[in-house]
């Protein structure tokens, strides 16, 4: 493990050099709350704020090791044959058709480089599958082309999410990410995604999450997340869903445990205030 760790440190210094991942980590430091979105030229991931997406870049950084390490073998291997067996050095090349110990090597090498990539990748896996005991279930229902969220546990609160359009954007809010109605969740907190389809199939997927599932008509997903910085981060639906497919965002604003209570509170007294609006209409509709 401490190897493992040096290694990785290693190569996010290595990345650090060239520039790769201090832009991603650098954007939206002075918004409040800070702004997470991915921009221009962006080489690296977006900055990950949950368990599950920091060791999915762990386990990517292991398998960028591993491949160049992998090449790097083959290039010498291939460079020293060249050099060492060329036509010149040997005018009559050898007749060897068989080699055991070569012919064990290449077999159970890359057996064993497959078992050291299986071991923290069926690791992970199981991670983001057993979902933990969860504080609070939210559901995403994808609608052609919109999000719908409901939090069941806080006084059944619904409503949908759209894109904000060009001319309506304020500053610093990222074209074709931001959202009229954010997600809202708090901040250090278990959230269990449940993710369904309203039409055609759709995919409910947070980079910074390190989630993505398919939100498919008549079938029951689910996901997890624990955001651990407050912020505003955003993904997009993955799934080809028709003719505005790149114009449905995913906007999810995390924010501290006593301003989401307040945020509940506000949703409901608005819920509520919309319910009584709605009877006293119906109500002067039945009188006329």
């Amino acid at each position: 493990m401490a190897a493992r760790s040096a290694l990785l440190k290693a190569a996010w210094a290595l990345l650090g050099v060239f520039g790769l991942v201090a832009p991603a980590m650098a954007q939206g430091a002075e918004a409040s709350p800070p702004s997470y979105a991915p921009h221009n030229w962006q080489i690296w991931h977006q900055p990950a704020v949950t368990p599950i997406m920091r060791n999915l870049e762990h386990f990517h950084l292991f398998l960028v090791i591993v491949i160049s390490l992998i090449t790097l073998l083959v290039m010498f291997l291939l460079i020293y044959s060249m050099v060492r067996f060329n036509a010149k050095r040997h005018p009559t090349p050898s007749r060897t058709t068989h080699n055991t110990v070569i012919e064990v090597l290449w077999t159970v090498l890359p057996v064993l480089i497959l078992v050291i990539i299986a071991i923290p990748s069926f690791r992970l896996l199981y991670a983001e599958d057993r979902i933990p005991s969860v504080d609070m279930t939210v559901k995403a229902t994808g609608n052609q082309w919109y999000w719908s969220y409901e939090y069941p546990d806080n006084g059944d609160i619904s409503f949908d999410s759209m894109m904000v359009e060009d001319a309506d954007l304020k500053p610093g809010q990222p074209r074709l990410l931001t959202a009229d109605k954010a997600l809202v969740v708090p901040v250090d907190t278990n959230v269990r995604v449940i993710v369904t389809g309203s039409d055609v199939i759709h995919s409910f997927a947070v980079p910074p999450f390190g989630i993505k599932v398919d939100a498919v008509p008549g079938r029951l997903n689910e996901t997890w997340f624990r955001a651990e910085k407050v912020g505003i981060y955003y993904g997009e639906c993955s799934e080809l869903c028709g003719a505005r497919h790149a114009l449905m965002p995913i906007e999810v604003k995390v924010v501290p445990k006593a301003e989401f209570e307040a945020w509940v509170a506000e949703q409901k007294k608005s819920a509520k205030a919309a319910t009584q609006m709605l009877t006293r209409t119906a109500d002067a509709a039945v009188a006329r």
